[in-house]
């Protein structure tokens, strides 16, 4: 079907999946922690999940809501833009976690359209545990109009430029990182682990799972300016620019913002060499 027979179906906005639940076990969390080489104690024994394996429970609640409203030929365009979690507790071993989705909105540009999906999960008293903002974007693919609502902003704060950074961490991303992520993380999309099918895909060949590199950013954090205490992370937004290679190494610039009511909030940018591969990262810690 040809570019301009496709159309988004507003029809779909606002509908919320059936809830999916997700049993937590601390086997899990040690997986997942290993697979990001995340060095904090807690995490390595599973007491407390890394921060990004909130993705893991909600992974089903994701696709759903952009079945409703993304044209089924437009899915092989679709990229993971944008993720900002917002944290109420970290996710712990015995959790049983239940989680919906619903997309809100889309805008269409010249290069693509960004639409957001937002998602809650709750734990089985009904407490929220967290809540994240989505942004996927169609390549090449402009539905010509803004519908809805999308994710809030998280801008780089541009004038921080011009003091050096509060911190700065080089991480070094294994060869064998995806092959490791892909099955802690339940995510097995072939760009991660089939060379031919990455090429196949107009990439240089497997690329790094852009959240396990938001999973790299989220430690490094913690260890630089969180005590390496999951539990302050309040939020933790990034938007993906370019793709990580296995072998490379990552080095993320932390620069300190303002506080208000007991939270910090810190901006930071991640390169490999001079390109930026995350950007626009904020998080907030509580002090």
């Amino acid at each position: 079907m040809a570019d301009d027979e496709l159309k988004f179906d507003k029809s779909g906005l606002d509908t919320w999946t059936p809830p999916s639940t997700f049993e937590v076990t601390r086997e899990r969390l040690v997986e997942y922690a290993k697979a990001t080489n995340d060095p904090i104690a807690g995490h390595l024994a599973g007491d407390a999940a890394n921060p990004v394996f909130a993705i893991v429970p909600v992974f089903q609640s994701l696709l759903e809501p952009a079945i409703e409203v993304v044209p089924l030929e437009l899915f092989g365009r679709v990229l993971h833009g944008e993720q900002d979690f917002r944290f109420h507790r970290p996710i712990r071993p015995g959790d049983t976690l239940v989680s919906k989705g619903t997309m809100t909105g889309w805008r269409g540009q010249d290069n693509g359209t960004a639409a957001c999906v937002y998602l809650e999960c709750r734990d089985a008293a009904g407490e929220l545990v967290n809540e994240q903002y989505v942004t996927l974007f169609v390549r090449k693919f402009n539905t010509g109009d803004t519908v809805g609502t999308l994710a809030p902003d998280h801008r780089f704060d541009e004038s921080l430029r011009a003091q050096p950074p509060t911190a700065t961490i080089t991480q070094h991303v294994d060869d064998d990182q995806t092959f490791r992520y892909g099955p802690a993380a339940g995510d097995p999309m072939p760009i991660h682990l089939d060379e031919e099918a990455a090429k196949d895909s107009g990439l240089p060949g497997i690329i790094a799972h852009g959240l396990c590199m938001q999973a790299f950013t989220s430690w490094g954090l913690l260890t630089e300016v969180g005590g390496s205490d999951v539990s302050r992370l309040r939020r933790l937004a990034v938007r993906f620019a370019k793709p990580v290679l296995p072998g490379q190494d990552i080095t993320t610039s932390i620069w300190r913002g303002s506080s208000a009511d007991g939270v910090t909030t810190y901006y930071f940018e991640t390169t490999v060499g001079d390109d930026v591969v995350i950007k626009d990262g904020l998080a907030e810690i509580a002090d």
